[in-house]
């Protein structure tokens, strides 16, 4: 599968393919150094298959998880960057899930001035979501992906192999964000998760997931407007994300975002039962105070107001404005 996302700047390309990984070359052009970035949760094979390809160049890898998305971390890649000599005709290969593809990009867009980079995601939160877009960013003063920039990359490359070594636990985490797309914009991607099988279909849950994105994205790159539909879960997830101290993955913490602030009883219903067939998350105890204070720090918030996405019907996501005011009474302060 290939699809093309329309950018500002001209496109790039997505493709998915069994057995990518070991073509990652081919994507390449000749002359051109690398500088693979990865982490240690990542399987030494996936990044032996890679390195293998691009003999002698260097590999950096960073520890797994999300505190790794820091200004510490960040300072120490772009101080590896330079003492390998990479030059603005060069460019970075993110080996990695959301983490190493929020961390690569942003450190690609600020090393002299932006240099192009390729993104390879290793995990199904990646490969349905994060991968495309251009959003990177670092975690800054305990609010998610606070520092960052747009910088689109200049391919996406998707090996769904590489997800036989994902823990069931990471699998069913990386599907909530397909999950949320299918509630947001493809009823039918979502009513495949409301099937027995829906693990031996992960390829198609794959390609309809990024061809909802790649429309939003090419409508919306800035997310000015429509693109803030992805968020649907986002402003209560990522502040029960941030309080539960790494407990919650980001994908728990989105299908507990969901649930909270879900209105349509009988669509809430229908996602409890799929989250409960994945094993996801529904509710999660955090002080509601701290809760809001993170909702008031969300870049989504102005100074007395913020974007909240609800589905009235599946497959139709809509965007409303609430008051902080209106923020308190959901959660009850």
């Amino acid at each position: 599968m290939e699809m093309d996302v329309a950018v500002s700047d001209g496109s790039y390309r997505i493709t998915l393919e069994h057995g990518l990984l070991a073509k990652v070359s081919d994507y390449v052009p000749q002359g051109k150094r690398v500088f693979v970035i990865s982490d240690d949760g990542v399987p030494a094979k996936w990044r032996d298959i890679l390195q293998a390809q691009f003999p002698d160049q260097p590999l950096y890898v960073i520890p797994h998880g999300e505190d790794s998305k820091c200004f510490d971390q960040l300072q120490k890649v772009l101080a590896a960057m330079l003492e390998a000599h990479l030059s603005r005709k060069d460019l970075v290969i993110a080996l990695g899930g959301g983490v190493v593809g929020d961390l690569s990009g942003f450190a690609a867009s600020i090393y002299m001035r932006g240099i192009e980079w390729i993104n390879v995601p290793t995990t199904m939160l990646a490969m349905v979501d994060s991968s495309i877009g251009g959003k990177t960013a670092i975690d800054f003063n305990s609010v998610k992906n606070s520092v960052g920039a747009f910088w689109q990359p200049k391919a996406v490359l998707i090996d769904p192999d590489v997800l036989s070594t994902l823990s069931p636990r990471l699998l069913s985490e990386g599907c909530a964000e397909a999950i949320k797309t299918g509630l947001i914009r493809d009823p039918e991607l979502f009513e495949s998760f409301e099937q027995d099988d829906w693990q031996t279909h992960l390829d198609t849950i794959i390609e309809r997931s990024l061809a909802v994105k790649k429309a939003v994205v090419e409508a919306d790159e800035r997310e000015s407007g429509e693109r803030k539909l992805l968020n649907f879960g986002h402003t209560f997830g990522h502040a029960y994300e941030s309080l539960s101290d790494g407990a919650l993955l980001h994908g728990e913490a989105v299908s507990i975002g969901m649930m909270t602030i879900l209105e349509n009883e009988e669509i809430k219903r229908r996602l409890k039962k799929v989250l409960d067939r994945l094993n996801l998350p529904c509710e999660y105890e955090a002080d509601p105070s701290a809760v809001y204070e993170r909702i008031r720090n969300d870049k989504k918030a102005s100074h007395d107001s913020i974007s909240i996405v609800q589905v009235p019907e599946i497959g139709k996501g809509t965007i409303e404005t609430w008051t902080m005011a209106q923020v308190k009474e959901k959660l009850g302060i």
